[in-house]
């Protein structure tokens, strides 16, 4: 089964940069918001990509790695479409869609793909952060954290930038048992090697092509 990781963080904190040192050849990246990357180095964009966007080019199985950049505008734009919609279904619906593809990552994909959401946080009433939504009509459908078993939480402090690999209760980030140290660099292609060690991966696995249900 694939491996969908949350790399989880505000504007400017660092989620982009951190796939500074992949190369073009490395993986894909799906720019939901096609917005420019912050280095120079080249790498292989998807822009404006839509769910059936993903799906499509997921279901093709020619990369180990992929990155949903700004994942939570999948949510968002999905909501921008159905505004003028009435009721609660619409919620459970967008719910169910973001869901789904995820469900599909763990199931549809070889057990040495990884599945990057590069997406913004935001902050409870309990000053809890927390993957951003679209509100609490969708929260009551979909706890986005609880469908990842890595969720990591990008940090700046003006002068460097790094992952936060575990939850000191005023956030919702986690990791296996040992895989990393508590703060770590805010470098995606070392975080890669790391959880490829840590389940020993093998890249050379495929599986049978299957619909992806999105």
């Amino acid at each position: 089964m694939g491996i969908p990781v949350l790399i989880m963080g505000e504007s400017g904190s660092g989620k982009s940069a951190s796939l500074r040192n992949f190369d073009a050849d490395d993986l894909v990246i799906f720019n939901v918001a096609s917005k420019p990357l912050p280095f120079r180095k080249k790498l292989n964009l998807i822009k404006k990509a839509t769910y059936n966007v993903i799906a499509k080019e997921l279901s093709k199985k020619q990369y180990k790695r992929y990155v949903i950049d700004d994942s939570q505008y999948l949510l968002a734009f999905d909501s921008f479409n159905r505004a003028k919609e009435t009721g609660y279904a619409k919620f459970t619906d967008m719910a169910v869609r973001f869901q789904k593809m995820i469900t599909f990552i763990i199931e549809g994909l070889p057990d040495d793909t990884i599945v990057y959401f590069l997406h913004h946080c935001e902050q409870t009433e309990n000053g809890k952060i927390k993957a951003k939504t679209i509100g609490k009509m969708l929260d009551n459908q979909l706890t986005v954290e609880g469908l990842f078993s890595i969720v990591l939480l990008c940090q700046a402090d003006g002068q460097s930038h790094s992952f936060i690999t575990q939850s000191d209760g005023h956030t919702t980030c986690k990791s296996p048992m040992d895989m990393f140290d508590l703060e770590i660099d805010n470098d995606l292609k070392a975080v890669d090697e790391r959880i490829r060690e840590y389940y020993g991966l093998n890249e050379e696995e495929t599986i049978n092509e299957e619909d992806t249900g999105i």
